[in-house]
């Protein structure tokens, strides 16, 4: 059933099975190198998982000697920690150490705590990654716990401590943060839970970087851990984690609707008029690319679309996310930089793949993004055009004009070099790629809000 064209290319890692998607179903198969320990995981631990909503369900398709294949529950859209909000990173580092804890009650662990692992399903974090767990051996160490600190931890304390934004280091360093950069960074800050997890570990492991293994005179002896410091280590690392805060952070866009040019007559048209948009197109998958809040992404919502809102600024995406976590909404909010978007990382490139390779949405909202993107950035229309074109079907996007205050605002500081940034330019563009739907001038305003629906090829 599995071949090299519908293999999920970041699953080459594991030997003990493989991702793959069939008819755009995913399934994952399980070696017989695998088989005890799955069955241990199914004989009661999985079962209080899916009941905590910690861990993806799943359908067993079948077992026999070569394999057994079962059928995960689809996630809507595969995100990376790169693109996380504090608190996202936060709640899955939490989730991963309770999983340990709770497997440990079955004589199970996680063998590994990589970040990738987790994903978000209505406002919570769950692990995708079945064949995660191990057999506890009396006395052995968590393996995983250097790669904790380096996936969770480390990026954490550097948001928390000196900057919201240092979680893209993730993007830079696909195995997580090196403990003694994080140490460097952080210059101390941090208390004794970074001293302790990060600066001493980042010494032990330069220490003993080709060693493994202390060493007598004699023979090898293997560091020893009881299981009481074991389940202390991961109190420790729970408690430390929940007292995490972001302090004192100040974002350009944290307050926007606090600062728009919209009165409350204004914007009470404008999402009538995406509500009526959404009617036409009736899309399933949303992407609202600088959602801030998520104000305009619940418009989606409501008309029963899964949303990903993705916006650049972290303490927006914090904002949107702590929202959707209470209301267990069906939206994932996202940090993400439209004019430099989420790389293709990893061996060949491959590894974690962009925006556009993970999914197609049904439908894209720019609303009232695209002259930062025209005149901040310097985007040709054309090419703004045919990105959209690229990724979705449906479009609905604001035209904000430069007799709007917003772009005065952007255009007070340099010299106008946009001669075709203007409605009768962008109306010719978009019209080569997509079909005009419909239009309307948003009342109380100088913007006009257009419907497209792309052009079949």
């Amino acid at each position: 059933m599995t071949t090299n064209s519908n293999r999920e290319f970041s699953s080459f890692r594991d030997p003990s099975g493989c991702v793959f998607v069939e008819n755009n179903d995913v399934y994952r198969r399980i070696a017989p190198s695998y088989f005890e320990q799955y069955h241990a995981l199914m004989s009661a631990l999985y079962d209080e998982l899916i009941k905590f909503n910690a861990l993806i369900p799943h359908e067993e398709i079948h077992e026999n000697e070569q394999e057994i294949l079962i059928k995960p529950e689809k996630i809507p859209f595969i995100s990376y920690p790169y693109e996380w909000s504090f608190g996202e990173l936060k709640d899955a580092a939490l989730l991963t150490l309770k999983i340990h804890r709770r497997a440990m009650k079955h004589n199970l662990i996680l063998k590994d705590a990589s970040a990738y692992n987790i994903q978000f399903r209505n406002g919570q974090p769950v692990l995708i990654d079945t064949l995660s767990f191990d057999f506890y051996n009396e006395g052995e160490p968590w393996g995983a716990y250097g790669q904790f600190c380096r996936h969770f931890l480390a990026p954490l304390l550097l948001m928390a401590y000196k900057d919201i934004r240092l979680n893209k280091l993730l993007s830079l360093f696909i195995d997580g943060v090196p403990l003694d950069l994080a140490a460097s960074l952080l210059g101390g800050r941090g208390g004794f839970f970074a001293l302790q997890h990060i600066v001493w570990h980042s010494k032990s492991v330069a220490k003993h970087e080709t060693d493994g293994r202390k060493k007598s005179k004699f023979k090898d002896v293997k560091i020893k851990i009881s299981r009481e410091k074991h389940l202390a280590l991961i109190e420790a690392l729970i408690r430390g984690i929940e007292k995490l805060k972001l302090k004192n952070v100040v974002t350009e866009w944290g307050d926007y609707y606090a600062n728009t040019n919209y009165t409350p007559e204004s914007s009470g048209a404008k999402s009538n008029l995406v509500r009526e948009f959404l009617k036409i197109l009736q899309p399933v998958s949303v992407w609202d690319l600088g959602a801030n809040d998520g104000t305009y992404s619940r418009l989606a919502l409501e008309n029963g679309a899964n949303v990903t809102a993705f916006d650049i600024d972290p303490v927006a995406v914090e904002r949107n996310y702590q929202s959707v976590k209470k209301s267990h909404e069906a939206m994932l909010p996202l940090i993400l930089d439209l004019t430099n978007p989420s790389p293709g990382i990893g061996f060949a490139n491959k590894e974690r793949t962009t925006i556009t390779e993970r999914q197609e949405p049904d439908c894209v909202m720019a609303l009232a993004v695209i002259h930062h993107l025209a005149i901040s950035n310097n985007l040709p229309l054309e090419m703004l055009a045919a990105w959209f074109a690229s990724m979705t079907r449906g479009l609905i996007i604001e035209f904000v004009p430069k007799e709007d205050s917003q772009v005065e605002l952007l255009l007070a500081t340099r010299r106008d070099i946009f001669p075709n940034y203007k409605q009768e330019c962008f109306e010719k563009i978009f019209s080569g790629y997509f079909n005009l739907k419909k239009k309307e001038n948003i009342e109380g305003s100088k913007r006009v809000l257009y419907c497209f629906e792309r052009k079949e090829k």
